[in-house]
């Protein structure tokens, strides 16, 4: 049976209650019992999905939102100190959590896999928690977007087995004493939080070294970082180490990806025996993810054939992807890729799927600081597409860095012979892209900001 309550959490307050990884502790406390209170900028379904559960969600902040009788107040690193719910909580004494404490106190006595990486951990983590459900071992799960089937990102089961997306950004993934951990990849991101590659390596370093004695490490045997991760690692006598990938010496070897449109079929060899499964997503690294998956499950002892066959049930994540409808022969799919090598994926792998079609690409860059160190890199991403439309940077929680903008990936895309045209006025792009499509062609909506809200405007103007 699942643990219950942490005594602290019965009566949270989180202030941003809407974001992804804020609202699944959320719920998580709202099913097992808490009075969860919070806020956030504006309305959303997350903000209604949660009120469902019995959650009081405020929208804008102020001061008087937080009760007297919160025991906590739950905050992520984009929260800045002068929030007026902050400045509250000091005054009242209501300790401050953060995003992740309160999660790996919902994680306590529970069989944990945390799903790391660079990329790749919201879809690795879904495809567990779609897995494990089907498999009737009622999981609890923590996801960065919403699955397709459930329409949620977080739920409170009964089972015993808690699979939990593990952030780097921040280094708050260094909380958790997981029974498996997952390293998809390790690249260089989040620069406004690390100045280097090595620095990278030594969060990552300590991520691992907090798997439990006798727990497992599952780690890319073809990424290079993911790579130099496994040699820079220490003190491996309480660390079974598994390995997956294309490699000839991985434990997990990926025999072959037979791309089957929107789908794959996926041969790996496993214990010296070949296993085939459907991965409903397209694209290799995808494919990739659900072997990672594999082997986590196979680490907490999950038969292989009966984990393979769930994991055909995934039937993917909002946002990766994600088809959002079809209007006079033309498709829209939205991808949540803001990273260079997430764009190069997801673009290679819609080439994959759709091989005769013409491929536009709506971008909007995410954060200042990503946009300053892999600008060039985004453009080049984007001469994979045969035409792009730049969108203003999306800022989040930065504020603005002088002289850079978009013009830095515009400049490197036309460089690398993309087709770009900027657009500065988002509302403009439904109308840009209709006289753009043709019918056949796939547009993809990119970025992690609020591009996404462009697909249901594009549709709707090229149903006119």
């Amino acid at each position: 049976m699942a643990p219950g309550l942490p005594t602290a959490m019965d009566r949270p307050h989180f202030i941003g209650i809407g974001g992804a990884g804020m609202s699944g502790i959320a719920k998580i406390l709202a099913q097992r019992g808490a009075r969860v209170a919070g806020s956030d900028s504006r309305e959303s379904a997350t903000a209604e999905s949660l009120r469902a559960l019995g959650a009081t969600v405020h929208i804008g902040h102020a001061a008087a939102h937080l009760a007297d009788d919160s025991t906590c107040v739950v905050v992520s690193s984009a929260i800045r100190d002068d929030n007026p719910e902050l400045v509250r909580a000091a005054e009242l004494g209501v300790p401050v959590v953060h995003r992740s404490d309160a999660l790996a106190s919902l994680m306590g006595g529970l069989r944990a896999i945390a799903v790391a990486g660079t990329h790749g951990k919201t879809t690795t983590t879904s495809m567990l928690a779609v897995a494990l459900t089907e498999l009737g071992l009622d999981p609890s799960y923590a996801i960065g977007g919403d699955l397709e089937g459930p329409g949620t990102n977080a739920r409170h089961g009964e089972g015993d087995i808690f699979v939990a997306e593990a952030d780097e950004s921040d280094r708050s993934f260094q909380k958790y004493d997981p029974e498996v951990a997952i390293v998809l990849n390790v690249e260089l991101d989040h620069h406004a939080n690390y100045a280097s590659m090595d620095e990278i390596y030594d969060s990552f370093e300590t991520f691992v070294g907090k798997v439990v004695p006798g727990g497992t490490l599952v780690i890319s045997a073809d990424q290079a970082g993911a790579v130099e991760l496994t040699s820079r690692l220490r003190d491996l006598s309480t660390l079974k180490i598994v390995t997956y990938g294309d490699s000839p010496t991985a434990d997990v070897r990926v025999h072959k990806i037979t791309p089957r449109g929107l789908t794959s079929e996926v041969t790996v060899l496993l214990d010296g025996r070949y296993l085939t499964f459907t991965v409903s997503v397209p694209g290799s690294h995808y494919a990739h993810n659900a072997v990672a998956a594999l082997a986590a499950g196979v680490a907490l002892g999950i038969p292989a054939h009966n984990l393979a066959s769930a994991l055909g049930k995934y039937t993917g994540v909002k946002r990766r992807l994600q088809l959002k409808g079809e209007v006079n022969g033309v498709q829209v799919i939205d991808s949540y890729a803001h990273h260079p090598t997430e764009m190069t994926a997801d673009l290679e792998a819609m080439r994959g799927a759709a091989a005769d079609a013409r491929l536009l690409v709506v971008f909007q860059p995410h954060l200042f600081s990503r946009t300053q160190e892999l600008g060039t890199e985004m453009g080049q991403a984007l001469a994979l597409a045969d035409a792009s439309v730049v969108l203003d940077i999306y800022p989040a929680r930065e504020d603005p860095i002088p002289g850079i903008t978009s013009a830095l990936i515009i400049d490197a895309a036309r460089t690398a012979g993309a087709d770009v045209t900027p657009v500065a006025d988002k509302a403009t792009v439904p109308e840009v892209i209709a006289g753009m499509a043709k019918r056949g062609d796939l547009v993809l909506t990119m970025g992690a900001g609020d591009v996404t809200d462009l697909g249901p405007q594009i549709l709707a103007r090229l149903s006119n």
